[in-house]
């Protein structure tokens, strides 16, 4: 059975519902240049639009603050003509008259045509010339020979790029490996007592950490070290951290990329990256050779749209070739992160490539509440803060989302100006994550609040009523994210499978909203969408993927609808026939029509209760399962009760 549970559930929503690296400074710096090699740059282009820009700028600049207004030629030979010029000055190179009047005013304006009777006309009205004799202007130069200059440069750049077409030329710099190499010193290095939890994938990545230390050792007894070590998770579990730490505790160089520098729109030079990239690696074994979402180069060939001759497929070609072509002997070790293990070509999962497939999962509690510790310990907090409490109120969080936790807790003290965070700002800061920033300058009517409220309510009834589902947390009626209202509940523990009992406990959650609209108004509305979507999916799953249908039986009729263009084929074919088509619909109908039967029970029988709920969201807007117990005159009996309380 597959593990169907989220980290925390939420009903509801009335009228709607790794990583270490810092890619912002991949170009800064000497010590980051891909390869240990500098960028090649096209210096005489840029010389030269340089002097392009300054000289257009001179010009633009020079009119600005010379404070000179132009005139048409023609009403400068009116002014002329009418005896009002003074002086003239004459500009052959640029074809300008700069004149003053009587009146002392200066203007200026452009010949813009051969004038032979000027010099006469300016005479015979007693102007006094002066004039510019006829010189070179640069920007004439840069005109007449800038197709040469371009031309002679064109030639230059594809007689290097002929000598060697990986190695210099137009292409060079393209052609070059993008990978940074990371030199840990003082706090920079990351061992593994920096990562928390992961105890399996550590004891698995420390045998890479003691053959680069002591080959020897290995190549004694006859040894193989895996030539690939793949990481799989998913995102946010730590895969770059825990690579880091590999390279801490080896103390060799470690070169990390990411697998969409390789992808190129010129086809070849992702596959001389990949050359560039594994030569360098040889230069300065022992190494340690790190691509990051290798899924973006290493999708599965021939398949989706467009053949095998694309740039992206014979970069993953020139990988393959490369991790056959090197030897583990030479202290090389590559290493890769995905957590889309399901995309990747097989020809990159067979022994002699990634040999090794390390499994970076979801921390469990135990391990979450040591991730707090580490995020928390750089913070101010107050000593009442109970780390088990938070890890047991936060499952299914990846390492990234706790961290989280803790930089936003810190912000909440912050903004309310507090010396150090309390369980407050952490309590706070989790109901932002699960259920998005609460919208409290939202303005409802007191209809939609209470029809909120009753919907909510709904949801929340259910929790006490139907067997095999999660404990209550918080229901809420103060809009959060596109949502009006959400009902949560959080495991006491971590779940990893479910059975049918609480599968259809799950259903009937979903269904509460519905039920309780209908109950109340005789009619429902468009906010129990997402219910519906949600109710189905599981139905369906558990017909065609969980064997969970009496009619059905022990098979699985899934489909693999994964997206196009991810490496799947286009032709996706349903493995079964309309027959049984139509009677997976009947028995997920059936699922369906069941559950809401066996709701609408619940919630009439309890009608007194649901009108009493609803009516205290109203007025308080949140509820707690202590509340909520309090109102429906319960004893205490979920751990969750006191959650961060």
């Amino acid at each position: 059975m597959g593990n169907i549970s989220k980290p925390w559930k939420s009903y509801g929503g009335f009228f709607g519902e790794d990583d270490d690296f810092d890619r912002n400074d991949r170009r800064s710096g000497s010590d980051r240049q891909p390869s240990g090699r500098g960028p090649r740059r096209f210096g005489f282009v840029y010389v030269i639009i340089g002097v392009i820009a300054i000289v257009f700028f001179s010009q633009y600049f020079r009119s600005l603050v010379s404070g000179v207004r132009s005139v048409s030629y023609t009403e400068f030979i009116q002014h002329v003509e009418s005896g009002n010029v003074d002086a003239a000055r004459i500009t052959d190179v640029e074809n300008t008259i700069t004149y003053s009047l009587k009146t002392g005013q200066t203007l200026t304006t452009r010949i813009p045509y051969h004038d032979p009777a000027l010099i006469s006309t300016l005479k015979q009205h007693s102007v006094k010339i002066n004039g510019v004799p006829k010189g070179v202007s640069i920007m004439e130069i840069i005109l007449n020979y800038l197709p040469l200059i371009f031309f002679v440069y064109l030639i230059i750049m594809f007689t290097r790029q002929s000598k060697n077409l990986t190695g210099g030329g137009m292409f060079g710099g393209m052609t070059q490996s993008l990978a940074r190499e990371y030199k840990p010193n003082g706090k920079d290095v990351v061992k593994f007592s920096d990562v928390a939890g992961q105890k399996e994938a550590k004891e698995e990545l420390s045998e890479v950490v003691e053959f680069l230390k002591n080959p020897k050792k290995f190549s004694m007894l006859g040894a193989r070290i895996p030539k690939g070590v793949l990481l799989v998770g998913p995102p946010g579990t730590g895969k770059t951290l825990i690579a880091r730490a590999v390279a801490g505790e080896s103390g060799v160089s470690f070169l990390y990329t990411s697998g969409s520098d390789f992808v190129e729109m010129f086809v070849g030079m992702g596959a001389a990256r990949v050359r560039d990239l594994f030569a360098e690696a040889r230069k300065k074994s022992p190494c340690i050779v790190f691509i990051d979402e290798l899924d973006a180069v290493g999708r599965s060939r021939g398949t989706g749209i467009g053949g095998g001759h694309d740039e992206r497929e014979q970069t993953l070609n020139q990988i393959l070739v490369e991790m056959d072509g090197f030897s583990t002997e030479k202290g090389v070790i590559i290493m890769a992160a995905t957590n889309r293990q399901d995309v990747l070509d097989d020809a990159l999962l067979r022994p002699g490539r990634f040999d090794r497939h390390v499994a970076v999962e979801l921390p469990d509690v135990h391990e979450r509440e040591a991730i707090l510790q580490l995020h928390f310990a750089k913070i101010k907090t107050d000593s009442s803060l109970d780390f088990n409490k938070i890890a047991r109120a936060t499952p299914g969080s990846s390492g990234a989302d706790l961290a989280n936790l803790a930089n936003e807790s810190a912000l909440l003290a912050a903004r309310n100006s507090k010396p150090y965070v309390t369980m407050a700002e952490v309590e706070q800061a989790r109901d932002k994550m699960i259920l998005g920033a609460a919208k409290t300058s939202r303005v409802m009517s007191p209809e939609a609040k209470t029809a909120t409220a009753y919907h909510e309510a709904g949801h929340t009834l259910l929790h006490y009523y139907v067997k095999g589902v999660d404990p209550l947390h918080k229901v809420t009626i103060i809009p959060h994210g596109p949502a009006l209202g959400v009902t949560v509940s959080l495991p006491e523990e971590d779940v990893y499978t479910k059975n049918k009992e609480e599968l259809l406990g799950l259903i009937k959650m979903t269904m509460g909203g519905y039920v309780a609209e209908e109950l109340v108004y005789g009619q429902t509305t468009t906010g129990p969408s997402n219910d519906i979507k949600q109710a189905m999916s599981i139905a369906q799953r558990m017909v065609t993927e969980w064997g969970m249908s009496d009619a059905l039986g022990f098979v699985n009729y899934s489909d693999d609808d994964h997206p196009l263009f991810l490496g799947r084929d286009i032709n996706q074919r349903k493995s079964y026939s309309e027959e049984t088509a139509r009677a997976i619909d009947e028995e997920v109908r059936s699922i369906l029509k069941s559950c809401l039967t066996e709701t609408r029970n619940i919630l009439s029988e309890h009608r007194g209760d649901l009108d009493r709920l609803a009516q205290n969201l109203v007025e308080k807007e949140t509820l707690d399962d202590n509340q909520v117990r309090e109102i429906l005159g319960l004893d205490k009996v979920s751990k969750n009760s006191d959650l961060l309380s």
